[in-house]
């Protein structure tokens, strides 16, 4: 298994275990940290950070698809955003 494809086996079962404990600050946390990593690498100059780029670009799409399964079904109340 080549390094990408564990950072991402990793963060699928980051994200899996946040959705299991129904975790939703937890996951707005991490979405919220790896879109300021990735404004970050793309403030970079100097270097090529077009993997770590592509790589987190995949991580957030995997923990917005993981907050999608926690949102309430329409027409319902939401739950509490800290947990219960």
């Amino acid at each position: 298994m080549d390094e990408e494809a564990q950072v991402s086996k990793a963060m699928e079962l980051i994200v899996a275990g946040y959705v299991k404990m129904r975790d939703r600050r937890a996951l707005t946390n991490l979405l919220a940290h790896r879109r300021k990593v990735l404004g970050q690498l793309q403030a970079v100059s100097g270097i090529n950070p077009e993997n770590a780029v592509k790589a987190i670009q995949e991580e957030l799409v995997l923990i917005e698809a993981g907050l999608e399964e926690l949102a309430p079904p329409p027409g319902s109340l939401p739950e509490n955003e800290w947990g219960q």
